[in-house]
């Protein structure tokens, strides 16, 4: 191809519906954080309502991950399988229909089994974002592409744990959970109607897709037969991925679920003004992702740096940056509180979209989804414990400084996985997965 068919070819192929796409994967992220972020700012009622303990509580924040976690391994098949579309709109019909279910619970079972549809409903959220972005995006814009959906889970926390604690002490728990039911019901509509995979999409330019596949793994995946499951799991750097990313989750659900309480027990500050307190680390979070996983990635990348070495640098300095958790240890006023989850919770953001974008990056062709199945599976293992593990140690010690410690512990271990076992973004040849 001539330099000037490649020019001609890019003027004509602005990214207006690529763009139009990431931006409907950021909306779907965002309501569905929501939808999870309603918990925890429900603490305090829903244990006045249901009477239960710190301890039960965990194992009620866990309920959604156990499902989700259980959904992730034929989840990524069936996104291999049947595509983004199809499962994208059953997933969000699903997760909009729990969410009005859990505003009506009459106890801690329904809630319970509420909770449980709602991580079979949000499941394929992640891996079909990653795989649509693969789908959807050439390698050198999938960081900020990635970012724009990463970035709405920081921000669900940001915006959301304030709004709804705002609308939760003026209405009520089970009014701010029917809000959010109605919400996604309606963002079950635009994704209906909006999303298409690529070739059927109506409104996408012939120069648009020409852009969009021009990248060679493109055109391997409509051509190799995918790499079974079994064969994905004994790859070492597919395990060094799903360990590194699950010790970030774990942090990310411990911080989602319980960071109002650390605020509001540790260190003594009133309920409305932990919840606007928590806005705080995530928008540092929210820009984090953006503008360093994101833009600055793919910035880097086109100007003609490295890009393996870009990815593992963000990844592994972002995650290194979240054991700033130890400082959240022994923090003895807000303020202080404050800094130290925003540096952790801040550097693991930035990592957070480089980490999303590495399934379609080293999957090997059509097996992206499996790949982003796999990593998610380790990342809701690490929620669970997350959720109920910090219950416990509490429960046992009435501070965070045990569960953080335990935490960062997990990080450094992921950090060692990134760096000896993942290695690298170049993608697994076919060789490697018969060995």
């Amino acid at each position: 191809m001539t330099a000037t068919t490649t020019t001609e070819r890019k003027r004509g192929a602005r990214p207006r519906r690529r763009r139009r796409i990431a931006w409907l994967l950021g909306l779907g992220v965002l309501i569905n954080y929501f939808d999870r972020v309603n918990l925890s700012a429900s603490h305090h009622a829903l244990i006045v309502t249901f009477g239960i303990s710190n301890v039960t509580f965990g194992i009620l924040a866990s309920a959604y991950n156990w499902t989700y976690a259980l959904c992730q391994l034929p989840i990524g098949s069936a996104l291999d399988w049947l595509g983004v579309q199809r499962v994208g709109r059953v997933s969000t019909f699903l997760w909009g229909l729990a969410s009005c279910a859990a505003a009506a619970a009459p106890n801690v079972p329904s809630f319970f089994a509420a909770r449980l549809v709602l991580g079979v409903g949000e499941a394929p959220t992640f891996p079909a974002n990653a795989k649509a972005i693969g789908n959807w995006f050439p390698a050198h814009e999938r960081s900020f592409a990635t970012s724009y959906f990463d970035a709405a889970a920081k921000l669900a926390s940001a915006i959301g744990v304030p709004l709804i604690g705002i609308l939760l002490l003026h209405v009520g728990w089970r009014l701010s959970f029917a809000a959010t039911g109605l919400v996604s019901m309606l963002y079950f509509l635009l994704f209906f109607f909006v999303y298409r995979e690529p070739e059927q999409d109506p409104h996408l330019s012939p120069e648009e897709l020409a852009l969009i596949r021009e990248d060679e793994s493109k055109a391997e995946d409509a051509s190799l037969h995918p790499v079974s499951l079994w064969n994905l799991l004994r790859q070492r750097r597919v395990l060094g991925l799903a360990i590194g990313f699950g010790s970030y989750n774990y942090i990310f659900y411990l911080l989602l679920v319980w960071l109002p309480t650390y605020l509001s027990e540790s260190l003594r500050t009133n309920l409305l003004d932990s919840f606007l307190y928590t806005g705080v680390p995530w928008l540092v979070a929210t820009a984090a992702d953006l503008l360093i996983g994101g833009w600055l990635v793919d910035t880097l990348i086109q100007r003609g740096w490295n890009a393996n070495r870009v990815r593992m640098a963000v990844l592994v300095g972002g995650t290194a940056m979240g054991l700033g958790i130890l400082g959240g240890a022994h923090a003895h006023s807000p303020a202080e509180a404050l800094v130290w989850i925003s540096v952790c919770i801040g550097g693991l953001s930035a990592a957070a979209p480089v980490g999303w974008s590495f399934p379609s990056l080293i999957a090997p062709g059509g097996c992206a989804g499996r790949v982003g199945g796999i990593m998610n599976f380790s990342n809701q293992i690490s929620g669970i414990t997350a959720s109920i593990l910090t219950g416990i140690l509490v429960q046992r010690w009435h501070n965070f400084a045990a569960a953080f410690t335990v935490a960062a512990a997990y990080l450094a271990a992921g950090i060692c996985a990134y760096i000896f076992l993942l290695r690298n973004a170049e993608p697994i040849r076919l060789e490697e997965t018969a060995g």
